[in-house]
């Protein structure tokens, strides 16, 4: 008897074909979880990586006081919030998100990032940090919005291509009429699936490592 042939795709490649990876944030994949090619560690492992690299500099150097606290918490608290709710719009690798915060802008998320790390260098008390942060953030969040921008193109063609001419990409739209959105808005069980609580709890634990230095060195 013939035996059927033998499927050697990854279940990747079942569920997506063995064109692009998934991966992208509107597609959308976890946030800049892009490959460079097959040659190398997603964009993700490397800003994980860069983080931790940071931490301990940073908490070393940082002069935390209350205000500083307090100011870094409310950004950090704004950020969260979008993030949150970005979160909770998107099926990651099943549809083009336009709902929501996707309506002004094309990578709330990454907005959101930015406003967290705004926050927490703030929080810190010295005044290079914040434009230590900057800089890092345009060279890292740089390579992954252009790299996600051309897998979403590829992936969605034309659908895609209207989002960006309607959509800017970071600053959000204040004024103008947003695109038709689609996706039933914002859902609990998505936020939990996208697993974004853990950037609000890796937050909580970065501001109360600061407090405690500002106890302890008085």
């Amino acid at each position: 008897m013939l035996k059927p042939p033998t499927d050697h795709r990854t279940e990747t490649e079942k569920r997506f074909g063995s064109g692009e990876p998934p991966g992208t944030e509107s597609g959308r994949g976890s946030e800049g979880g892009l490959r460079e090619g097959r040659r190398g560690p997603s964009l993700r492992t490397q800003r994980l990586k860069l983080t931790w690299l940071l931490a301990i500099p940073f908490l070393v150097f940082a002069r935390p006081t209350p205000e500083s606290l307090t100011y870094g918490g409310v950004l950090s608290v704004l950020g969260l919030l979008i993030r949150g709710v970005a979160a909770g719009c998107i099926h990651k690798d099943r549809e083009l998100a336009r709902g929501g915060p996707y309506g002004h802008l094309r990578h709330p998320l990454y907005l959101g990032s930015f406003l967290v790390g705004t926050g927490i260098s703030a929080a810190g008390g010295v005044w290079w940090f914040l434009p230590a942060f900057i800089v890092l953030f345009l060279w890292v969040y740089g390579r992954v919005i252009v790299e996600e921008e051309r897998q979403l193109r590829l992936r969605f063609g034309s659908p895609y291509r209207e989002y960006q001419e309607q959509v800017p990409a970071f600053i959000p739209r204040i004024l103008g009429r947003a695109p038709p959105p689609s996706g039933s808005g914002f859902r609990v069980h998505l936020y939990l699936r996208n697993k974004e609580w853990q950037a609000a709890s890796g937050v909580a634990a970065g501001f109360l490592l600061l407090f405690l230095k500002m106890m302890a060195v008085g």
